[in-house]
């Protein structure tokens, strides 16, 4: 048993299988094809789309209208005329006149905005703000993903270790119950002792299902969030190399860096532009607008119509019934909230690293006291089995010894774990818990690119390569 536990312990802490999956590569396998990471960054790509359309309002706008139909026309002349010598004469005539036509008319609009009151120009920057609020967003979105991945990986290596550790119990345990029935048979110790160690037997069968079912659920989550299903694994290593040395320092990098105080921020600033937008409302506006069109047969058969103008058109607001009024309110309590926003995200921030911080450091101190546990523990369980042998300790106190050494065992598994998935909390506190800072793709997705190939295209509705 000792020398099976110490295997797995190795392979949990520096071993690891030829050709294994990597903690790394798992995070790349989900960065790349995690489908709620691309849809965050489908998401973000619908967002860039607002700036165009911002820009869109100081743009010239042209349209078109036309009109084809029949008409029929029925035109009655009735004349009476009354000779001038002879006033009792009179001549009465009358003419009908039947006609067709095909009445046609076609116009082409163009307006030219010239002065809107600053509004598209405050949209559009808005509408900029709001992108980089989408990015750090999706910075959280892809850190989200790989601190899972990180945790699911780590997870299948302890729930797996863990497995082995109570099925080599199992094995003992059917040794040590063999054992003592032998030495019940020689009159040696009585059927109570037996009776433990069926017990005790059945005991460890039983938490070895309950791991078995631990495990199962692991690779499920594993499966879920890295896309494939867990076959070899490689140990995981804490990323200590990329955190700062102190909790202070990495404090204050989390302030200034970390993508939901950096969305906040984005996000006040977007609702700042969004109230100078709303005042634009209450500016006059001014536009050229200019026509082109030609009528045919709308007047009567064979008339026709064409022309063009060029007008200025200024509208000036005088009132509204206080609809702009209310929306300018409205922004502004808007504006004072999202403020408020990003100061209880510094806050919740700070909480997270305080919090991660301080698992890392406790996860340090269990590891050195699981392995001094184990130690003592290894030690006290020979000494029970050579005592026993003289007689001076029972079936129950060797039981007893070997539980222990197996719960320190799984006490040390736990805490690597909680070692490497605490290193990664605490980047992921930071706000660098990416690809770029981890090195895992490098040139991977860039949100830039998609945004500098819409926002300023003035027309076709194909989205770009990406």
């Amino acid at each position: 048993m000792r020398g099976v536990a110490s295997v797995l312990i190795c392979f949990i802490l520096s071993g690891g299988a030829t050709h294994a999956e990597t903690l790394m590569g798992a995070m790349r396998r989900a960065y790349n094809a995690n489908p709620q990471l691309n849809a965050s960054r489908a998401e973000l790509r619908a967002i860039d789309e607002r700036v165009p359309q911002a820009e869109a309002g100081m743009r010239p706008r042209v349209s078109g209208d036309g009109y084809l139909g029949v008409q029929r026309n029925r035109l009655i002349t009735q004349q009476h005329d009354v000779y001038l010598n002879d006033p009792t004469q009179s001549d009465y005539s009358k003419s009908i006149q039947n006609g067709k036509s095909i009445p046609r008319a076609a116009t082409l609009t163009f307006e030219q905005p010239i002065f809107d009151g600053f509004k598209t120009q405050n949209q559009t920057r808005a509408a900029e703000s709001g992108v980089f609020a989408g990015r750090e967003r999706l910075r959280l979105t892809e850190q989200r993903i790989l601190f899972d991945a990180v945790t699911a990986y780590m997870d299948v290596l302890r729930d797996t270790a863990s497995l082995r550790l109570q099925e080599s119990n199992v094995s003992v345990l059917k040794e040590q119950l063999r054992q003592t029935r032998e030495r019940y048979q020689y009159g040696q110790i009585t059927q109570t002792d037996v009776a433990q160690a069926e017990a005790r037997l059945a005991g460890g069968k039983s938490l070895a299902g309950a791991a078995r079912a631990t495990l199962d659920a692991s690779i499920g989550v594993y499966r879920k969030t890295v896309g494939v299903e867990p076959t070899k694994l490689a140990p995981g290593a804490p990323i200590d190399r990329l955190l700062p040395k102190s909790r202070e320092e990495a404090e204050r990098i989390a302030q200034t860096e970390h993508p939901f105080i950096l969305a906040a921020l984005h996000d006040a600033d977007a609702a700042d532009l969004d109230i100078k937008a709303l005042e634009a409302d209450f500016m006059p506006k001014f536009s050229i607008v200019g026509d082109i069109f030609t009528q045919t047969d709308l007047a009567g058969i064979g008339n026709r119509n064409v022309g063009a103008k060029i007008l200025g058109h200024l509208n000036v607001p005088i009132y509204e019934g206080g609809l702009t009024s209310s929306r300018v309110r409205q922004a502004k309590e808007t504006a004072g909230q999202r403020r408020l926003t990003a100061d209880v995200a510094r806050a919740e921030v700070l909480s997270l690293v305080r919090t991660y911080w301080g698992a890392l450091q406790a996860a340090k101190t269990q590891i050195a006291a699981a392995q001094t546990q184990i130690a003592a523990a290894e030690r006290a369980l020979y000494g029970v089995r050579e005592e026993a042998k003289a007689g001076q300790r029972t079936t129950l106190e060797i039981l007893n010894a070997q539980q222990e050494l197996l719960y320190a065992r799984i006490a040390l598994l736990i805490a690597q774990r909680d070692r490497v998935v605490a290193s990664y909390a605490v980047l992921s506190s930071l706000g660098r818990l990416s690809s770029g800072w981890l090195g895992l793709t490098p040139g991977g997705y860039d949100p830039a690119i998609h945004f500098e190939q819409v926002k300023d295209l003035w027309g076709d509705p194909t989205t770009p390569d990406r």
